[in-house]
């Protein structure tokens, strides 16, 4: 029987982001000095950020952790999809720890065991545990909360095969009623279309970044099926506006939108990213 190790080691440290703390750091920091947001009208509850290599989504996702720069949390909760393919609907992380090039960061057990009771309770199934998976899109975001936020945190991981709106609702819920009361941020890991044009890309992005800033997890599935938009992790973007909504947020702001192609100049084909921030106004 393998060992299943205490840490997590990085598959993506090197190539979706730098390896070298330092240069890490430094990029980092550049995205969040380069990101100007407007006024936010109350404390922040959640974050909605794009999950492409830094060098592509990274001065887009610097937008949403701005925001909550210099902020500390107990507990970040970080939800993504599962891009890769397992049998099981929704997962969280085997170990004990994630490992980035800027440390190493606890996973918060107890929260994790809590999601998975509320889920059992709600769903008939809950979180299963892997070890040594490749997933980016939730690693992707730790770099910039561990730069972002205000001393240590703990982390609980959950990536979604399941995409439907029943699951996306009892991860919301079943997340709600876990961090009720807690100190706690809650992040929705995803990008927006894929490999349409820029002027295609831009309308598709609007129909779902309306949905996020009208506050409606069930308007991102309406526009979904209607072929209206896209995003890849559209399940964990509805899971965290559910949550936040049952935790006391009232309002969604977005903060920024941007394609690959603003980056690499080619628009024949891209993939969009968006940044928001969920509220909880005074």
């Amino acid at each position: 029987m393998k060992t299943v190790s205490e840490v997590r080691p990085s598959p993506i440290a090197g190539r979706w982001y730098s390896g070298d703390p330092l240069e890490l750091g430094e990029s980092i920091d550049g995205y969040l000095a380069e990101a100007q947001l407007p006024p936010l009208d109350g404390s922040v509850a959640a974050l909605i950020v794009p999950h492409a290599g830094h060098l592509y989504s990274g001065p887009v996702a610097a937008y949403a952790f701005r925001a909550v720069l210099g902020l500390k949390v107990d507990v970040v909760a970080v939800v993504s999809p599962m891009h890769q393919y397992d049998p099981h609907p929704l997962l969280t992380s085997a170990h004990q720890a994630y490992a980035t090039p800027l440390g190493v960061i606890p996973i918060d057990r107890d929260a994790v065991a809590s999601v998975d009771d509320a889920l059992k309770a709600m769903l008939g199934f809950g979180l299963t545990a892997v070890a040594y998976d490749s997933e980016h899109s939730l690693e992707i975001e730790l770099p910039f909360l561990q730069r972002a936020l205000s001393g240590p945190f703990q982390l609980l991981p959950i990536m979604m095969r399941d995409q439907s709106p029943i699951a996306a609702k009892g991860v919301g819920q079943a997340l709600a009623k876990t961090l009720a009361g807690r100190s706690a941020l809650l992040v929705a890991s995803s990008d927006l279309s894929h490999f349409y044009t820029q002027q295609q890309a831009v309308k598709l992005d609007a129909a779902i970044l309306e949905q996020v800033a009208n506050f409606s997890p069930e308007g991102l599935f309406e526009v979904e099926s209607q072929g209206k938009g896209f995003a890849c992790g559209l399940a964990a973007v509805a899971a965290v506006l559910w949550a936040a909504r049952d935790l006391g947020a009232n309002q969604v702001q977005v903060l920024r939108h941007a394609t690959s192609g603003d980056v690499v100049k080619d628009f024949t084909s891209v993939v969009g990213y968006g940044a928001a921030v969920v509220l909880k106004k005074p």
